[in-house]
């Protein structure tokens, strides 16, 4: 933290230390950047109120038209999105990813991440977020549809890579691969484009398509976003399929043919059969009639080639748009050009190339001053009289927070704990501190095969962070891993479930879900887990499957692994990273409880096991818990039953009785206390 050198108050103008002391920051330039929200999306903009309002739209629209193509009112978004929408060219360039050195050509890109996604655009191009449609299918099918063979992914990505939409309708079907012939300049001067790349309809046009057996069993792995050229018979007849299927209305009956491969195990031929009612041949001649029978496609090829043509060359199929300018609130706030440039600056490190310069950018603005949130206070004397006024600067927590990921990522525990120090100093509410506090928690556990320390503070973060994205799978999934450790594999399992059902191809969650299986003996259904992952896309997660089922027969024989064994050798006590934020967490609690409740409860708490007999919630929210256990019977209050930690399970029940606990609690006499926590088992 800055800190100007005290002013001796008596030194003030009288009309100067008004203003000091009535505002929390000096006046400043006004800043360009707007973070506007729409139900599903935020955008970062310097653009303006009514260009970054449309871009939320457009994303909306999209967002729902997919919705519709997989015939669903619901999408997942389990891992939230935030778009970066730069108003020039200039700035969008140096953000933009990098392709042998040089920025990409397109307008938009999209920049997958385990904690957030990010989506970058240059609005200076027109439609800009149609360069990124491939890869938001790929994001929604992922998040929203079981894994499946790669020509379905392939095959719907290029069909809604097409779309056009605007405010009343949106366009769909048109080859995504053409591209125009001729280019044109900033003063209009055209030029013809050597060595174009075959468009999917040249491609489809040729003598020689892929047997259809050929084409649904290849091997295609969609999970990374790491693709290479479209252009080739595998994208061209994937994305016909996809065209043909939509169309005819097939995709019930498309579930019902990977139900038979994946899961029955039927050869494709006697699958297609089953679930389409027709021969492989019949299929794929199907296939090649509707192919030939969209007029569109060729006569946009045909405009293609001539100049100046193929900008407004109508689509296969027009329909109304499903989400309209009066059918979404969007909503626009001024944001800190040190926030902005901070998430500017994150983008940057998650690109390779960029690492560097965003790394310096991100440093710069965790040390710097920021006039925007100086602050004005004073100092008392003993007998009670102000003496000066400080005027401080703060650093930013946008920045401490990119860099604490950063150093996670890298297994940096102790530079983390650090950043998010100085990040929760500085904004102590801010939900993405508490879920990074969670996660440095884990892996720390994970890297030194330890306990999970804080473990308390964590689930009371996680769920804060639930609360405030109640779709972010990772969180259920962090969850499901702390209650494993300190709540029991019931609670653990429906968390892993909920963190499953928003993510359905992650196989890490699985992996997750079978270690709870193993804690919970349930042999065949880890068994049968552990088996679907061990050969699996994942390779970090099917060589811990393949580890995992070795042990499991000594583990099912004799209650512990030796893998466990070996790690609870390890388990004595030690240094944490986040030591030092538990530590000065529960000072600044200490301290706070002092001034607002008088002198602190000194009293020792005490831990039991037992069985709960009852809850009386007579005088709610309060409520006092009969606990016994070897013969005692305790009366255990708490003032606010929704405020109390919970282990073992979410919500609180006053109809709760008959139930296994564990309880922390401070007693007050022989047969009473106040409750700490509760574990629910």
């Amino acid at each position: 933290m800055a800190r100007i050198r005290p002013i001796p108050i008596s030194l003030l103008p009288a009309v100067l230390l008004g203003v000091l002391l009535s505002t929390s920051a000096p006046a400043a330039e006004q800043s360009p950047w707007l973070e506007i929200h729409s139900t599903h999306f935020t955008v970062i903009t310097d653009a303006g109120e009514k260009k970054g309002t449309e871009v939320a739209l457009r994303f909306e629209q999209m967002r729902a038209v997919f919705g519709t193509l997989l015939m669903t009112e619901r999408l997942n978004e389990p891992v939230p999105l935030t778009i970066l929408a730069f108003k020039n060219d200039r700035d969008y360039y140096k953000s933009a990813l990098l392709r042998q050195g040089q920025p990409i050509g397109v307008p938009g890109f999209f920049l997958p991440g385990e904690d957030q996604n990010f989506v970058v655009l240059n609005l200076f191009e027109e439609e800009s977020w149609r360069a990124v449609a491939h890869d938001l299918a790929h994001l929604w099918v992922n998040y929203n549809y079981p894994p499946v063979q790669g020509w379905f992914d392939e095959g719907l990505a290029e069909y809604f890579g097409s779309i056009r939409v605007d405010d009343r309708k949106y366009e769909i079907g048109g080859d995504p691969e053409l591209q125009p012939a001729f280019t044109e300049d900033l003063l209009q001067n055209q030029a013809q484009v050597r060595n174009l790349p075959k468009s999917l309809t040249e491609l489809l046009g040729g003598q020689v398509w892929l047997t259809l057996p050929d084409l649904l069993t290849m091997k295609h792995d969609t999970s990374t976003y790491a693709e290479s050229t479209h252009h080739t018979l595998f994208y061209a007849q994937s994305w016909m399929v996809m065209h043909y299927l939509l169309h005819e209305k097939k995709l019930p009956e498309t579930g019902t043919y990977f139900d038979l491969v994946e899961n029955q195990q039927l050869p494709v031929e006697e699958a297609i059969q089953k679930a389409y009612g027709v021969t492989p041949a019949q299929f794929d001649q199907a296939v090649k009639d509707y192919f030939h029978s969209l007029t569109p496609l060729f006569v946009a090829l045909d405009a293609s080639k001539q100049a100046g043509l193929l900008r407004n060359t109508p689509q296969v199929y027009q329909f109304s748009v499903p989400v309209g300018p009066n059918d979404s609130v969007i909503t626009a706030k001024p944001m800190r050009e040190s926030d902005a440039g901070a998430l500017e600056a994150e983008v940057k490190i998650r690109i390779p190339e960029r690492r560097d310069a965003g790394l310096l950018e991100l440093k710069a603005l965790a040390t710097a001053p920021d006039p925007t949130k100086a602050k004005a206070t004073t100092r008392n004397d003993k007998a009670g009289n102000q003496t000066d006024t400080l005027v401080t600067a703060e650093g930013n927590e946008v920045a401490h927070r990119a860099l604490a990921w950063d150093h996670l990522q890298r297994g940096e525990f102790d530079a983390a704990a650090e950043q998010l120090g100085d990040a929760v100093a500085l904004s102590p509410g801010d939900m993405w501190i508490r879920y990074y506090l969670s996660v440095l928690k884990y892996r720390v556990s994970q890297a030194k095969h330890t306990d999970i320390q804080g473990l308390p503070n964590m689930m009371q973060d996680l769920r804060a962070v639930l609360d405030w994205y109640p779709e972010f799978a990772n969180a259920y999934d962090l969850m499901a891993m702390a209650r494993l450790e300190g709540g029991g594999p019931v609670s653990a399992m429906q968390a892993e479930h909920a963190a499953i059902q928003l993510s359905p191809r992650n196989q890490e969650y699985v992996y997750h879900l079978a270690e709870i299986y193993i804690a919970d003996k349930k042999w065949e259904a880890a068994k049968t887990l552990l088996e679907h992952l061990k050969s699996g896309s994942d390779a970090q997660v099917a060589a811990q499957a393949r580890d995992q089922l070795e042990r499991l027969p000594t583990e099912q024989k004799y209650g512990i692994s030796s893998a466990s064994a070996t790690a609870a050798q390890k388990l004595s006590p030690q240094h944490s990273p986040f030591d030092v934020l538990e530590q000065d967490a529960a000072k600044r609690a200490a301290a706070q409880s002092a001034q607002t409740a008088g002198p602190g409860d000194k009293r020792a708490a005490k831990f039991l096991q037992g069985r709960l007999v009852g809850v009386d919630c007579a005088q709610s929210p309060a409520a006092v818990l009969t606990v016994a256990a070897g013969g005692v019977v305790l009366k255990l209050r708490t003032a606010d039953y929704k405020s109390l930690l919970l282990i073992g399970t979410d919500t609180f029940s006053c109809d709760w009785n008959n139930r296994a606990v564990s309880v922390n609690y401070k007693p007050g006499g022989v047969s009473d206390g106040d409750l700490v926590s509760l574990e629910v088992r």
